[in-house]
């Protein structure tokens, strides 16, 4: 049985309640740290091998993200999600207690308990992939329990279909169908990536998202291809409730607090 945990809710070091509700009536800038082998890295279109960033300590890296005015922190496991579930759960459980800001987590998260521990650890938001587009009735399951705001879908777009199992296999549906299944399911959210331009640095079209957008009433994320202040501005005239952000500050391409000045909270 699951633990009914819909009234969770995170307190800062000044005792007062953290939001983590995402609305389509904001849009935050949302720093990426992603995992790997304990350390926080950056790849090119999400492929081993290709680390284009590297650095100890992800609990100190998160932190600073924190201490730098984010509000939502975005953590991805990339080893769960190429298979060890198990692996930088030491260095998770660090980010988790290093920072008091919500924490949005996923790869590797494979079954419904995966996902249970994850939230029981103090995830705010477990975001939930290949697990879902095979079967989505674990989104309802998970949102009956925990509240729709903690469960959210990410939907990984390439050539206009969804992709799932670490980017590999490609689905018979777009995301704009998956979303409208996932809003009925209870999912409080999405994360839209555009893995066609993830990681290169290139910029976007930002015609998917807003087809996304369209379809569902739910908040909708975006990630990948962000790249510049003017990308970012971009997104801040659509109705995306979030923007995730990587390898753009990592490697120097534009400053956070440059990004968080487009940044919209209600």
């Amino acid at each position: 049985m699951l633990k009914d945990n819909k009234s969770s809710s995170l307190k800062n070091e000044n005792n007062e309640v953290v939001k983590m509700v995402l609305s389509k009536d904001d849009m935050l800038i949302i720093p990426a740290v992603d995992i790997k082998n304990g350390k926080c890295v950056q790849l090119v279109q999400g492929k081993p091998g290709t680390e284009q960033v590297i650095i100890e300590n992800p609990e100190k890296v998160a932190k600073d993200w924190e201490n730098r005015g984010a509000e939502v922190l975005h953590i991805i496991n990339l080893d769960g999600a190429f298979g060890d579930s198990e692996r930088n759960a030491a260095v998770i459980s660090k980010v988790l207690h290093e920072v008091s800001v919500p924490v949005q987590l996923g790869g590797g998260i494979r079954t419904t308990e995966d996902a249970v521990k994850l939230l029981d650890m103090g995830v705010e938001r477990v975001i939930l992939g290949t697990m879902a587009v095979e079967n989505p009735e674990n989104v309802r399951i998970l949102a009956d329990e925990f509240g729709s705001e903690r469960i959210m879908v990410a939907l990984d777009s390439k050539d206009s279909m969804v992709v799932v199992k670490g980017w590999t296999e490609k689905t018979d549906r777009t995301a704009p169908q998956f979303g409208n299944l996932f809003e009925k399911k209870g999912a409080g959210g999405i994360l839209f990536t555009n893995v066609d331009v993830e990681g290169l640095l290139q910029g976007f079209d930002t015609q998917p998202l807003i087809e996304l957008l369209e379809a569902v009433k739910i908040p909708v994320v975006y990630s990948g291809g962000v790249t510049s202040i003017e990308d970012v501005a971009k997104l801040s005239k659509t109705d995306a409730a979030g923007v995730v952000i990587g390898s753009a500050l990592y490697r120097g391409k534009m400053k956070f607090e440059d990004a968080l000045k487009y940044q919209k909270t209600s």
